[in-house]
């Protein structure tokens, strides 16, 4: 049987990849080590491709994606100094189909080297006391820097005992969205119902993400 061509958003494959930026601390060396996490929810195997800028290296910066799975890409920043502290850098993700050479899709994730991990920490605890904002709802730009406080954020809850089944639970239901076909998809034997959009998908991928973190700060 033929493979099904992938489904193709304004002429582009969209990448699913979490986070979308990295924020790493001169003072923190913990930090200088990151993991992206690239999404493949499709049911089809990806090629992908890293470009790093010349301060970082890439573990694995090429490989192969199974259809609905996902891989992590370990990302070092092997220049820290004062010179590069602030300075945003630019990392590109090209995904190819299996067996194909052009590119279909790719993403800009950002790289940002800070002095200190303490300041990131105090801005971030004073979005997060807002009483009208929920933790772990805030935008994705804000991704980097509520992780370092992930862990605060369990501690403060986690006399209930119920986050961590919330968080568990919320974690299935995205892989399980995952892996649900594509709207326009004839050969599988699910509902119609059943059928994601690729920007539903996309949400679950970011979810997922979320929570991944969260979960490895515990």
């Amino acid at each position: 049987m033929l493979n099904q061509p992938p489904q193709l958003v304004d002429g582009k494959l969209p990448v699913f990849v979490f986070p979308t930026s990295l924020v790493f601390f001169s003072d923190d060396q913990a930090s200088h080590k990151q993991v992206l996490t690239l999404y493949n929810p499709y049911d089809f195997p990806l090629r992908f491709k890293v470009l790093p800028p010349r301060k970082y290296t890439v573990v694995e910066s090429e490989g192969t994606i199974r259809p609905r799975c996902c891989v992590d890409i370990v990302v070092r920043h092997l220049d820290i100094c004062v010179n590069n502290e602030g300075v945003k850098d630019k990392f590109r993700i090209q995904v190819t189909e299996h067996g194909y050479r052009k590119v279909l899709g790719e993403k800009d994730v950002t790289g940002l080297l800070l002095p200190r991990k303490e300041q990131s920490i105090q801005s971030d605890d004073n979005f997060q006391s807002l009483p009208s904002v929920p933790q772990g709802s805030g935008a994705p730009s804000d991704v980097p820097l509520s992780i370092p406080t992930g862990h605060q954020g369990n501690s403060r809850s986690s006399t209930s005992g119920s986050p961590s089944l919330i968080i568990v639970a919320l974690a299935v239901c995205c892989i399980l969205a995952l892996m649900l076909p594509l709207q326009g998809e004839t050969t599988s034997s699910f509902p119609e119902s059943l059928h994601l959009s690729v920007h539903q998908k996309l949400i679950a991928a970011y979810i997922l993400g979320l929570v991944t973190m969260v979960i490895l700060q515990l």
